[in-house]
């Protein structure tokens, strides 16, 4: 837990030094990050719960589901949209998704343009991001039991195919699988790290100016 407050949403979320919490002239909190540490814990804990389900045997791992990786993928970009917009305001924290282009004023129409084009730009990849976040959690669990499967799946082909090579076979796929799931068991906890640091990392983004 501390981990996580102290080495995640701090450094992700807090103000750079020497910045205040709105616009420079007015400090802020000590930690602004320490705001989202309720939110990071929850998804830190639901989704290594869910990752170690996939080592119970007949429980299988709900972070194995794209709707459930793309709903807390989704409650990140929700929390960053409305922490963005609490900060910035409705249409500012649209405007801040812009970088600020200095050009002359007589290629103002051509600024306008550019500027709408960037903004569609940085939409669609502040989607696509979130989008990513959901597949990564999901392929990563998804692929560990694959292999898995396979390996076991040699039992099965050895039995059928030839009967000398059966106990061999099994002896092999079993000390495999064995350590695979110590694999799969750190696989789970890195995963839940990496979907909240990315997280807090996507926050941070939306509350700070670019």
């Amino acid at each position: 837990l501390v981990f996580i407050r102290d080495q995640i949403a701090r450094p992700a979320i807090d103000d750079p030094p020497g910045h205040g919490h709105d616009d420079g002239h007015h400090a802020g909190p000590a930690h602004r990050g320490d705001a989202f540490v309720p939110m990071l814990w929850t998804l830190f804990f639901f989704v290594l719960g869910c990752n170690l389900l996939g080592m119970v045997p007949w429980a299988g791992s709900p972070t194995a589901s794209f709707s459930v990786t793309l709903a807390l993928a989704g409650a990140t970009f929700v929390t960053g949209m409305l922490s963005g917009m609490k900060q910035f305001g409705f249409f500012g924290f649209f405007l801040n998704q812009v970088p600020p282009i200095d050009m002359p004023g007589y290629l103002f129409p051509l600024k306008i343009v550019i500027s709408f084009g960037l903004f569609l730009i940085e939409m669609l990849g502040l989607c696509i991001k979130h989008l990513i976040l959901a597949v990564r959690l999901l392929a990563n669990m998804v692929a560990g039991h694959l292999v898995l499967l396979g390996i076991m799946g040699l039992i099965a082909g050895a039995a059928s195919a030839s009967t000398g090579m059966w106990a061999t076979v099994t002896g092999i796929s079993v000390v495999s699988a064995t350590l695979f799931s110590v694999l799969e068991l750190f696989v789970a906890f890195l995963q839940a790290y990496i979907f909240t640091f990315l997280s807090a990392l996507f926050i941070g983004t939306a509350v700070h100016h670019h």
